[in-house]
């Protein structure tokens, strides 16, 4: 690596870290020689993941929200590695990579997504099935086609979590399967969707309702089989038939980033002040759901792409600071608002004052989702195909 030109590490080629190595290839550098800026990820494609259910519905293909990496960085300076993260040297400045040479750096990024976590009911990582991967969207995907060619009469679907991923993965798989469904939310808490704005909620609930989607409140899973679940409700236990379980509760951080040689919260997550500076590392960043971030007011953000969106413009804006001898800035979380589909033809929207449902609001989020799309050429592409092409 040459001595006049340093390079930055990007890790995870998710919202975080891919808008921020996209920020940091359009910064000017001066009079400087530009840095070389490598992302870093183990698979080899971005992954919108807010549109992920539409892939359910065929309302959506994969290029549209998972665009290869070297699709988008084509016409950006940003060198792409495929490759696994293993460890990283913070005092050799080195990130190990499985069955590849060591890569140096003189900034570096820490992006890498959370898991969902399922270890802690038996039976669930055998047999139920996350949905926050384009592999987990193909392995349903895969279970849903053998089910529907099959002959029984209903299709008995259990999800489990009734905040946003939950209800729009059941809304989605009901106007899918028609009345072959048989479809119930398990949520834990005594009402799903218990952090959103109250007209989102109620919107869901008209929306579940209309769709003789089931609820059940207050329970929590006590162990899954292949075709049974088992349910503990006020002291009570019971155990019913089902044909697949979605699991859409929890996040949490990956080993790798528990057992890095950082500062870490309780739950394992990288301690970053509101620059995202990780504490006692001035030339490491951390952002999305692996950092332990509070803004500029001191609050803690939530782990959402929404966050991980604004923050990733924040982190490429202190690193050119860094670089450049600028002044760098706390992070301000803006929250723009929540949006939630409900369905092929439904949605609900609630951002700063505006309140929408029904086909206004469904149109409203694909615009919303299609103007954060990593490129002006890949939000072309995708926004020529949807005026060509009728939405479902």
């Amino acid at each position: 690596m040459s001595e006049s030109r340093s390079r930055i590490c990007v890790l995870g080629g998710g919202f975080g870290g891919l808008y921020t190595a996209l920020r940091l290839s359009q910064f000017p550098w001066d009079t400087q020689p530009a840095p070389e800026i490598v992302l870093v990820d183990q698979r080899d494609r971005f992954l919108f993941t807010p549109l992920l259910y539409e892939l359910l519905t065929d309302e959506l293909q994969t290029w549209e929200i998972a665009p290869p990496f070297t699709e988008i960085l084509a016409n950006t300076p940003i060198k792409f590695i495929q490759g696994t993260v293993t460890d990283v040297n913070f005092q050799e400045r080195q990130v190990q990579l499985a069955d590849q040479a060591d890569l140096n750096y003189d900034w570096l990024v820490l992006a890498i997504g959370g898991r969902t976590p399922m270890e802690m009911v038996p039976g669930a990582t055998e047999f139920a099935f996350p949905f926050h991967s384009l592999q987990d969207a193909y392995l349903l995907e895969e279970k849903l086609k053998a089910l529907e060619q099959g002959t029984q009469d209903k299709i008995r679907i259990a999800i489990v979590g009734g905040g946003y991923s939950g209800v729009e993965i059941a809304c989605k798989l009901r106007d899918r399967l028609a009345e072959r469904a048989k479809i119930r939310i398990i949520e834990r808490g005594e009402r799903i969707l218990k952090a959103s704005p109250e007209f989102n909620r109620e919107t869901a609930q008209k929306a579940l309702s209309d769709r003789e989607i089931w609820i059940d409140t207050e329970t929590t899973v006590e162990a899954i089989t292949e075709n049974e679940l088992t349910l503990l409700y006020k002291g009570k236990s019971d155990t019913i038939p089902v044909d697949i379980v979605i699991w859409t509760v929890g996040t949490t951080v990956s080993e790798l980033v528990k057992n890095l040689n950082l500062p870490h919260n309780e739950q394992g997550k990288i301690k970053v002040d509101p620059t995202l500076n990780v504490k006692q590392q001035a030339s490491v960043f951390a952002l999305g759901d692996l950092a332990a971030c509070q803004d500029a007011q001191g609050k803690v953000v939530p782990a959402t792409a929404q966050v991980a969106f604004q923050q990733s413009d924040y982190c490429a804006w202190n690193i050119w600071a860094s670089i450049t001898g600028r002044p760098l800035l706390p992070f301000k979380y803006h929250n723009l608002g929540e949006m939630l589909v409900l369905g092929t033809d439904n949605a609900s929207l609630t951002a700063e004052g505006v309140k929408l449902d029904g086909m206004m609001a469904y149109l409203a989020r694909r615009l919303a989702y299609l103007s954060r799309m990593p490129t002006p050429e890949h939000q072309f592409t995708v926004g020529s195909n949807w005026i060509t092409q009728p939405l479902s």
